[in-house]
């Protein structure tokens, strides 16, 4: 997702109310925090774009998007959506909170979307050349502002041997870089699809950072009662999406130069720089299948920023019985 702002004032208002509204039959729409902007949504365009839902069971007949796991939350559950996809640090701190949700399906499982960018005439070559430079992230409690920390980390260094700079976007990133606020930037796909002709990577998540589970499916405890075949065609659907994108990547990204408004070939570039990477063996879309490991990883990064505090036990936060048999077992 290109903004993960994990605020516990943003979630508090209004998570329990409505938890228990929600559609009953016919046609329906489901919640993925920044469709039609970041890149864990794709493959919910391909799943409507190649009639998946349908044919699966579920009339989804449109996506409620959203900027942040935190509002995407809210609207699932005080709009009745039965099914949505946020990051897993805002389940924690929902269910801190007292919401009754479960994640029911692992959705991307790394943060391979993201490279950090210097303008091509920059000294930087790598992380290691960060200290004393001036690093830009969204905002504060964001994914991009404990990436960065965790950059930091693996190059030696301590958080407070850069400085980190809040830029309120990844564009309003793009635009600090160009004017020299910051010497680096992150860009999440289809952001450094888009120009990435125009600045140089100096740092690329699938080499440097270990697996970080980074977005999931969740359901609420009232719709997880009644509402079981719907989720499991969801997340059939959205399985077969990511098979497609894997096996046609350019097609793929045609569907979603259409949904997300960008230029073919961006589009065409960020579908297969994501397809094509590789974090440790671990690939960036997932069948739904639970990746334990990676989502305890992300839960601690987001704990370093202050967006999740006291202990988290990431096992009863999720319920597996959603999800095909042949994928329900935890990796």
């Amino acid at each position: 997702m290109l903004s993960r702002h994990l605020t516990a004032s943003a979630i508090a208002i209004g998570l329990v109310f409505g938890a228990g509204l929600f559609a009953r039959a016919g046609a329906e729409q489901i919640a993925v925090g920044n469709y039609g902007i970041a890149a864990n949504g794709m493959p919910y365009a391909v799943a409507m774009a190649k009639g998946y839902f349908k044919e699966e069971g579920a009339d989804v007949t449109g996506i409620i998007s959203s900027q942040g796991g935190g509002t995407s939350l809210r609207n699932m559950m005080t709009g009745g959506v039965a099914y949505g996809e946020v990051n897993p640090g805002v389940i924690a701190v929902a269910i801190q909170q007292g919401a009754d949700i479960k994640i029911v399906s692992d959705n991307v499982l790394t943060v391979a979307e993201f490279v950090w960018a210097v303008k091509l005439d920059s000294p930087i070559q790598s992380i290691k050349d960060f200290k004393g430079k001036k690093i830009g992230y969204t905002n504060p409690r964001s994914t991009s502002q404990a990436l960065a920390i965790l950059l930091l980390q693996a190059a030696g260094y301590k958080p407070d041997d850069a400085e980190l700079v809040k830029t309120g976007g990844f564009g309003e990133g793009v635009a600090a870089l160009d004017i020299g606020l910051i010497d680096v930037a992150p860009m999440a796909e289809p952001v450094w699809s888009k120009f990435k002709s125009k600045y140089r990577a100096v740092a690329i998540a699938t080499e440097v950072l270990p697996p970080l589970d980074n977005v999931v499916g969740v359901t609420t405890g009232a719709a997880a009662a009644t509402r079981g075949d719907f989720i499991r065609a969801v997340i059939r659907a959205r399985r077969r999406a990511v098979a497609f994108m894997y096996a046609n990547p350019d097609e793929a990204g045609d569907i979603v130069a259409k949904a997300y408004d960008l230029d073919q070939a961006v589009a065409r570039s960020a579908v297969r720089n994501l397809v094509s990477a590789n974090t440790q063996g671990v690939p960036y879309w997932g069948s739904g299948q639970i990746h334990l490991e990676g989502m305890k990883r992300m839960v601690e990064v987001q704990k370093m920023v202050g967006a999740i505090t006291g202990e988290i036990d990431v096992m009863k936060m999720i319920d597996t019985r959603f999800l095909p048999d042949d994928i329900k077992a935890l990796k």
